[in-house]
C-alpha cells in the first residue's frame, strides 16, 4: 500500500487538484461577470515539501505563498528562480530584512514597526498589501477597519513601500456564505481606501488594485465579491502536517 504522504504529493494528484481549483475560479468569475484573468491564484505551500511545489511548477504554476521566513528561505534556495513568492504570514519586524527585495509581495503589513523595517531594508520598492482584521477576531492580525485610513497615511512616511491593496482572513466557517458579508465589507473598504489615495494625490493610487481574500473553503464567494487574489492551500496540497 502506498504511503499516505506519497499519495498526497503524487504529481498527477497535485496537478488534478490545481486544475479543479482553476476551473472553480473560472466558474465563480463567470457568475460574477468577470474574467478569470483578473484573479491570481496563490498556491499556499507552507509546510509542504519542495517536491510538491516542483510538481506544480512543472505544470506551469508560478505563484506560491509562504508564511515562515526560514522555511521560505530554504525552499527558495532549492527551487527555480522565476517562482513568484508571496509572503502571506504574520511578519515579525526583526524578520522583515530577510524578505525585503526578495519576494514579489508582502501580504500582511499592519503596523508601523514592520513598515519601518521593510523601508529600511529595501533597495527597491516593495509591493505590499495592508492586512485588515475585518471581523475583529482576537486571534487574527490586521488593522481594524476604522484604522485603515490612518495606516494608509502612515505608509506615506515609507517611500520604499508600494501599497498595492488590501488583504484579510475572515473566520473559518463551514458554510462559505457566512463570510459573504465580510467580503462585501472588504470590497467597500477597498473602494474607500482607493478613493482616499486619489483624493490625496498618492503616487500609489493607480497601483492600488488588489483585494486578497478567500481561501480553500470560501474563495468562490470571495471572487464573486471582488477578490483579485485568492490563497488556496488545502484544496491543492491536501491537509498540512505541522508535526
Amino acid at each position: 500500500m502506498a504511503d499516505e504522504s506519497t499519495t498526497q504529493y503524487d504529481a498527477q494528484t497535485l496537478c488534478d487538484n490545481l486544475a479543479a481549483v482553476e476551473q472553480r475560479i473560472e466558474q465563480a468569475c463567470d457568475r460574477a461577470g468577470r474574467s478569470a484573468d483578473e484573479v491570481t491564484l496563490i498556491a499556499v505551500s507552507k509546510t509542504h515539501p519542495v517536491e510538491a511545489i516542483e510538481a506544480l511548477y512543472e505544470a506551469g504554476h508560478r505563484d506560491f505563498g509562504e508564511s515562515y521566513v526560514q522555511e521560505w528561505q530554504d525552499k527558495a534556495a532549492a527551487l527555480p528562480k522565476d517562482i513568484v513568492w508571496h509572503f502571506i504570514g504574520h511578519l515579525q519586524s526583526n524578520k522583515a530584512k530577510y524578505i525585503a527585495d526578495e519576494v514579489a509581495m508582502v501580504h500582511s503589513v499592519d503596523r508601523k514597526s514592520v513598515m519601518k523595517q521593510l523601508n529600511r531594508r529595501s533597495d527597491e520598492r516593495v509591493d505590499v498589501l495592508l492586512q485588515v482584521n475585518i471581523a475583529g477576531q482576537g486571534t487574527k492580525s490586521g488593522v481594524a477597519p476604522d484604522g485603515l485610513i490612518g495606516l494608509l497615511e502612515l505608509t506615506r512616511n515609507y517611500p520604499s513601500m508600494r501599497v498595492r491593496g488590501l488583504m484579510t482572513i475572515p473566520p473559518y466557517v463551514e458554510n462559505p456564505e457566512e463570510n459573504r458579508g465580510h467580503f462585501q465589507n472588504m470590497r467597500e473598504l477597498f473602494e474607500r481606501a482607493k478613493a482616499w489615495l486619489h483624493e490625496n494625490a498618492s503616487e500609489d493610487a493607480d497601483a492600488f488594485e488588489h483585494l486578497s481574500m478567500g481561501m480553500t473553503g470560501d474563495f468562490e464567494v470571495a471572487i464573486e465579491e471582488g477578490a483579485t487574489i485568492v490563497r488556496v492551500g488545502t484544496g491543492i496540497f491536501g491537509q498540512r502536517d505541522y508535526s
